[in-house]
């Protein structure tokens, strides 16, 4: 009798064993898909996100030069009307982050700055000069460094670069809804990010 007891004891014991090694081979099957499904979204949303605008710059150019004194001065000078596509872009396929399968966590580690790309159209128009002070390459470069600083200041008081910013937001969103919804965490550095607003703090 104490034999069969014994044989029913061992008997139990192998099938929870058994049983207790299926479930874990079974969860941590279920832990990869669930991980291998999270980085082939997350690469989904990895695209470029671009806007654009539009914007016109007109420059008067002048420059002077003495000669034998400030008595005779050689001029020169230009009208010179820009027009420059802008695009500001956001590469989310850059993003720097890593999948903690452990804590069920995906971390945002960074996110890469807003790539702006100014594509100038020079047009020059009453362009006058003395003899003695021709336009040459250092005028031509010099207007273009001041214009386009002149344009970069336009488009940093433009509205261009916060609807960039704001689609940026919408984009990681996505990331706060794919992980909530499989049951994981979304982290940006140390910090958990517990609703959709949170999404809004993430900067580059």
């Amino acid at each position: 009798m104490k034999r069969f007891i014994a044989g029913v004891l061992v008997a139990l014991t192998l099938v929870f064993v058994i049983r207790s090694c299926n479930e874990g081979k079974e969860g941590k099957s279920i832990l990869e898909e669930n991980s291998m499904l999270i980085q082939q979204e997350i690469s989904n949303v990895s695209k470029l996100i671009v806007t654009e605008g539009h914007f016109a710059e007109v420059y008067n150019y002048k420059d002077s030069k003495e000669l034998f004194g400030p008595l005779l001065r050689a001029e020169k000078k230009a009208l010179v009307v820009v027009n420059a596509d802008v695009t500001v872009a956001y590469d989310l396929s850059l993003i720097d982050f890593e999948v903690d399968e452990t804590a069920k966590t995906v971390r945002i580690n960074s996110i890469p700055d807003a790539e702006i790309k100014l594509n100038p159209d020079f047009e020059y128009y009453d362009v006058t000069a003395d003899y003695l002070n021709q336009f040459d390459a250092a005028d031509y470069n010099k207007i273009k460094k001041t214009v386009s600083a002149s344009l970069m200041k336009k488009i940093e008081a433009s509205s261009l670069r916060s609807n960039a910013e704001n689609r940026l937001i919408s984009e990681l969103q996505k990331f706060y809804i794919l992980t909530n919804s499989m049951g994981w965490r979304l982290a940006y550095r140390e910090n958990t990010i517990e609703t959709m607003e949170e999404v809004k703090e993430f900067k580059p």
